[in-house]
């Protein structure tokens, strides 16, 4: 089964109060939308968040996650850079996050990740302004 998820996380400020957002499309299911404000911290970790958050999310969806096949789409190439083994991730605060999104990836059949400008992310994008924007 083809799934795709689109995810985003970001700061006001950074950091700064910030969120996660992440779009699931699941084929022959309701689009599973969601956005979450996850306190002080940089967009770096939000960004993280909300990918660890989309595959949780997933995992509890389906019957069987070894049968999915994942296209994540995320608008932080450096993220998809360092998840796909690109660049090296040395900030001590993102590697422990990294490591339990490489776990949860081995639930699945496989997980690609992919780098969309900005503009083809904007349903996560929304997910995290509504999260953030709900704080005033």
């Amino acid at each position: 089964m083809n799934i795709t998820i689109h995810t985003d996380g970001g700061s006001r400020g950074n950091p700064g109060p910030a969120a996660t957002g992440y779009v699931i499309d699941i084929p022959r299911q309701e689009r599973i939308a969601h956005g979450e404000y996850i306190g002080e911290t940089t967009n770096n970790i939000a960004e993280y968040t909300a990918i660890l958050q989309s595959l949780t999310r997933l995992e509890q969806e389906l019957d069987d996650p070894s049968q999915a096949v994942i296209e994540l789409k995320l608008d932080s190439e450096l993220a998809q850079k360092q998840l796909t083994g690109v660049y090296k991730i040395k900030n001590a605060g993102l590697k422990p996050i990294a490591q339990q999104i490489l776990n949860k990836v081995e639930l699945f059949d496989s997980v690609t990740f992919t780098h969309v400008k900005r503009a083809f992310n904007k349903d996560a994008d929304a997910q995290v302004n509504i999260a953030l924007d709900s704080l005033s």
